[in-house]
């Protein structure tokens, strides 16, 4: 005997199955986080602004209270501080970079307009549209990293002082490069990926040039990048920068620069990540040259 079930039930059927499985909630899986990461809020600066630290310690941390790490500092955290980790995690590994602390430089809140925030902390000089206020406040962020920032950071973990670095990409690498001059010193490394040397008209030119004529040295290892496929006027500051530095006579200066071939603006940025951290780090590598034979 067969059974016909009308087409309007049969529908009516699908239908209530189908609310019953939108009624299950989905199964709740646990989010994954980064092993020996931290999120540090500090308090509102005087211009309140409020940061947040996102902290990647090494593996061995807790293993080896005896020993005090270099720390690497990254603008725009809320992006790079998992380049940063990923490309840590790696160099270690190859023992050519050792072991070290990141730190990643972003804001307190969620759901937060970084564009804006950013141009705020990162460019030297107001550019762009909205008030001039909105933009153009690196020295401040600057004296905030060196007041309050730096000490946290030594204070609350092994720190060594004597191997800070200071890395950045675009708006980042133009504030690291305005870290070098204005704050000669206060870092012993930079790393400056794909900086925009083009902002403000190649501001960033004249403050060199300023800070040469005054008969000061820079001192430390730098390293500068580009992509190569990036726009070709963006490019052209970070070329014309990398003509002025060559030129200039900085003993203690150790200094490379590369292009990184076939990359645009964002892609470029984990590679100049990788060889910057090699370059900065290079006399505090475990081991140098080719790996050993297997």
């Amino acid at each position: 005997m067969h059974f016909r079930i009308p087409v309007v039930l049969f529908s009516l059927a699908l239908a209530a199955a189908d609310l019953s499985a939108t009624d299950t909630p989905p199964p709740a899986f646990p989010a994954y986080s980064i092993p020996g990461s931290q999120l540090r809020d500090l308090p509102p600066t005087a211009a309140g602004r409020q940061y947040q630290l996102m902290i990647g310690l090494p593996a061995g941390y807790a293993a080896h209270p005896e020993r005090r790490y270099p720390v690497v500092y990254v603008t725009d955290g809320y992006w790079d501080f998992a380049k940063m980790y990923a490309n840590r995690e790696s160099l270690t590994y190859d023992k050519v970079a050792p072991d070290f602390i990141i730190v990643g430089l972003g804001y307190v809140g969620t759901d937060l307009n970084y564009g804006d925030l950013r141009r705020w902390e990162l460019a030297p000089v107001p550019f762009g549209g909205g008030a001039p206020e909105s933009s153009g406040h690196a020295a401040d962020f600057l004296r905030t990293i060196k007041t309050e920032i730096i000490p946290f950071v030594e204070r609350e973990y092994r720190a060594d002082p004597a191997h800070r670095v200071l890395a950045g990409a675009s708006l980042g690498g133009l504030f690291t490069l305005y870290a070098l001059y204005a704050e000669p010193g206060l870092f012993e490394g930079y790393i400056a990926a794909t900086p925009a040397v083009v902002l403000g008209n190649d501001w960033l030119l004249g403050f060199e040039e300023a800070f040469v004529k005054s008969g000061r040295q820079l001192r430390g290892r730098l390293f500068v990048s580009t992509g190569g496929n990036e726009s070709p006027a963006f490019m052209g500051g970070a070329l014309r920068y990398n003509a002025r530095v060559s030129s200039r006579q900085h003993p203690d200066l150790a200094y490379q620069f590369r292009i990184i071939d076939g990359e645009r603006h964002a892609g470029m940025q984990i590679e100049s990540y990788v060889r910057g951290l090699r370059f900065v780090f290079a006399p505090l590598a475990p081991e140098s040259g080719p790996a050993a034979a297997p």
